[in-house]
């Protein structure tokens, strides 16, 4: 039985109990006794259990599920800048790791999307086909985000999209999309932690890689058993550090494509004509558009978080709506002058041999120009984005295993969450699941990391068509059952046909996926694919998150005979952070009618 709504309001803030006014207040506990209570199991954790009817006589329960994630205790303390901050980190620097290399072999290609991912775009579809990609699927998430942020804002429920997944589409695809993600984000954190430690070899370290991957492991680890505060502020800071990167990229780039460098030399549109703007043609173009979605990878996690930000109505529709103009500054921009400043014949660039895994383009255009010194410092940055995404692994799998447990859909015990908000017993899973790291020492390094990449592979890809479909869905929902979208606190700008957009731009990338797996490019550099064993490795490494999530889908399905929600059935109220959501709207419109059209051009944008 759903909780009242003064329950519901204290339960948020501590540990929802009320104090009788007769007892005297506890005496003061010294620091250390604080600090091992709060480990203790928050005591408003709850479960839904596996096997329980519910009262449509299913076998999940879908009331008990819904009320458990919007009201689990996980700490509300990330502020609107952090969510700025979480949203722009995703959208520079993500996985792009261990893809099948030319010949069946496969490279250590790993690092960050934009840092270091664009390189092997450029070098398979050349600079025309690098900036169509990017802004075709930068497009497709703007839609997507949008969309999430829609439902993050009315609904901040505890694992967001796959909870959506559950409560607007089918319980049995909500377990699919909740384990895909949470699966992407354990395989992700010891990949990174790898590719941090290989970019230390570019200075020729003696250390072995084992050191730092402990030094990085433990930092990361650190960090999250902080708290959502303390993830929070470490993304603060990586976010500044690759914003601050980019912006300087992009100067710098602009000076030696006019001729401003060391050599004086004016390269203008030079590349573009020879080798040319296109390289391997329509195929070439197609596996830059699946390249590009991973490089986005991460972007959604500003809609995990809502279910820990003090005031998500007022916080997320700002980080949503500056989405778009990061993926034109940080992507579109800077993309364009590595087009420019590096040709894709050039030999050092990502995906051509595994000796060059810690370059970029970025890198290669800093020094073709001759500039001593700032290659480091570039390559300093990519090692922090890619700490950056490890710690965001964490966070993103531990928030996710704990929504599933409190679904029924997980073990228990990892919806352990502490009195301080910390999905501790989940933070543990993916912190033993980053010990894989060590495997870098070992010889079979490369067929272990690629089978485990290729379960995530297109985790992105099914989690984005499944938020937009979501939100196609809580529309049609929304509509059917009386409600007006005035009544909603921030509405997509891109609405439900953009949403259709997205869902229908997945199913592309998906396709275009499936295509290049079964026909690589064919490389510059190197042998190309041959034998059926090596094809069908090459096709499997590509494409095997699809059969891993349709498995989930049907066993789930077929074991707790779940229901494709209709319309009219959907819960559309349990989660609602504000209770007098329309007062508040109706107060919030007088005071944007009062604003100057400045401002609300500016907040229309921004």
């Amino acid at each position: 039985m759903a909780k009242s709504t003064f329950e519901t309001a204290t339960s948020s803030s501590g540990s929802g109990c009320i104090e009788p006014y007769d007892e005297k207040p506890a005496a003061p506990q010294n620091l250390a006794r604080r600090v091992l209570d709060s480990f203790k199991r928050n005591p408003d954790v709850h479960i839904t259990q596996k096997g329980q009817v519910g009262a449509n006589g299913q076998v999940f329960d879908l009331e008990s599920a819904a009320q458990n994630t919007a009201e689990s205790p996980l700490a509300r303390k990330l502020k609107g800048r952090h969510l700025q901050m979480i949203a722009i980190g995703g959208s520079i620097g993500t996985l792009l790791a261990y893809l099948p290399a030319p010949g069946g072999n496969t490279d250590r290609s790993v690092g960050t999307g934009l840092f270091v991912g664009s390189g092997k775009a450029l070098q398979q579809g050349g600079p025309a086909s690098l900036l169509i990609a990017f802004s075709l699927i930068g497009a497709m998430l703007f839609c997507t985000v949008q969309a999430l942020g829609e439902m993050a804002v009315l609904l901040p429920v505890a694992g967001s999209f796959s909870a959506y997944s559950t409560r607007f589409l089918d319980p049995a695809w909500g377990f699919a999309m909740g384990w895909n993600y949470a699966m992407q984000w354990l395989i992700v954190l010891p990949l990174e932690i790898v590719a941090a430690a290989i970019t230390i070899e570019y200075w020729d370290s003696p250390i072995s890689p084992a050191v730092w991957v402990t030094i990085f492991l433990i930092a990361i680890i650190s960090i999250n058993l902080v708290g959502v505060q303390g993830y929070g502020e470490a993304e603060f800071v990586f976010s500044m550090i690759k914003v601050i990167a980019v912006i300087g990229f992009i100067v710098l780039g602009i000076i030696l494509n006019v001729g401003g460098g060391r050599n004086a030399e004016y390269i203008g549109g030079r590349y573009w004509s020879s080798p040319g703007a296109f390289n391997n043609g329509w195929k070439g173009l197609c596996s830059v558009f699946v390249i590009a979605a991973f490089a986005f990878a991460g972007t959604e996690l500003v809609g995990l978080a809502a279910a820990e930000t003090t005031n998500p109505r007022k916080s997320l529709p700002t980080a949503v709506k500056q989405v778009f103009w990061r993926i034109c500054l940080f992507y579109i921009v800077s993309l364009t002058l590595v087009g420019l400043l590096v040709p894709y014949t050039d030999s050092r660039l990502i995906g051509q041999s595994s000796s060059d895994a810690k370059a970029s383009p970025f890198v290669i255009a800093i020094k073709n120009a001759g500039i001593v010194g700032l290659d480091s410092v570039m390559n300093v940055v990519i090692m922090i984005s890619v700490l950056s995404v490890g710690n965001s692994a964490v966070y993103g799998s531990s928030r996710t295993l704990a929504a599933l447990a409190e679904q029924g859909q997980a073990p228990k015990f990892l919806a352990y969450i502490d009195r301080r908000g910390r999905p501790l017993k989940a933070i543990g899973v993916a912190s033993v699941v980053g010990l894989l790291a060590y495997l870098a020492a070992s010889s079979k390094v490369n067929d272990v990391f690629a089978w485990l990449q290729a379960l995530s592979g297109l985790s992105s890809i099914f989690t984005w068509g499944s938020i937009c479909l979501a939100h196609i869905r809580f529309r049609r929902a929304w509509r059917i059952q009386g409600h007006s979208l005035s009544e909603l606190a921030f509405r997509s700008q891109a609405g439900v046909i953009g949403s259709w957009i997205g869902f229908l731009f997945n199913v592309f990338v998906l396709v275009a996926q499936f295509w290049t797996a079964l026909s690589p490019v064919k490389p510059q550099h190197g042998p190309a694919i041959s034998g059926a064993s090596r094809h069908l490795r090459s096709f499997f490494q590509a494409y095997l998150a699809a059969p891993f999530v349709l498995m989930c889908y049907i066993g789930y399905k077929i074991l707790y005979r779940t229901p494709v929600m209709r319309c009219r059935d959907m819960d559309l109220k349990t989660g609602v952070r504000e209770l007098n959501l329309s007062e508040l709207l109706a107060e919030e419109e007088l005071e944007r009618a009062a604003w100057p059209k400045w401002k609300k051009g500016y907040k229309f944008l921004c």
